[in-house]
């Protein structure tokens, strides 16, 4: 029985990862894994130029090439990852500036429900052109499109 149970975690692992290589590039992703190897070609014997230590960070995926992705970081950095430690999990980082309201509703005059500072990631569940909402631990609430980076100006996601 426990051998059934793996087996079905590996192919849904494996499922996660072919859809996340069947996206056409440029995308948004983000970093699966608590250490993830930024390198500068498409595989295991190119040098690694950075260690990612921040799951959920959102990157970009800018080229495909079997089992690697060229990513661009939030800082602009660019790169190889193996698939495998990406997800498709959208996520967003609070841009350089001050600190950002978010609000109860998509609305800028909606009541400000806490403030986020620059660099912190969250979760992104739906974005309506305008607003995401945004997810910060076990705090939620909508954060101003322009405010994030991880999501296209204008673009509407919906969970």
């Amino acid at each position: 029985m426990l051998k059934r149970g793996l087996c079905v975690a590996l192919l849904l692992s494996l499922a996660t990862a072919a859809s996340a290589q069947d996206k056409q590039p440029p995308y948004w992703a983000s970093i699966a894994s608590g250490e993830a190897m930024m390198r500068t070609g498409p595989g295991r014997n190119y040098p690694g130029t950075w260690l990612y230590k921040r799951r959920d960070l959102p990157i970009r995926v800018i080229q495909v090439y079997p089992n690697w992705r060229k990513i661009e970081d939030p800082d602009g950095t660019t790169g190889w990852m193996l698939v495998t430690l990406l997800s498709d999990r959208r996520t967003g980082i609070v841009k350089p500036g001050g600190a950002r309201d978010i609000h109860v509703k998509p609305d800028p005059n909606a009541a400000v429900r806490y403030r986020a500072e620059p660099g912190v990631v969250g979760r992104i569940e739906q974005c309506d052109g305008k607003f995401c909402q945004f997810q910060v631990g076990k705090r939620k609430g909508w954060i101003a499109q322009g405010d994030v980076w991880g999501v296209g100006e204008g673009e509407v996601l919906d969970d």
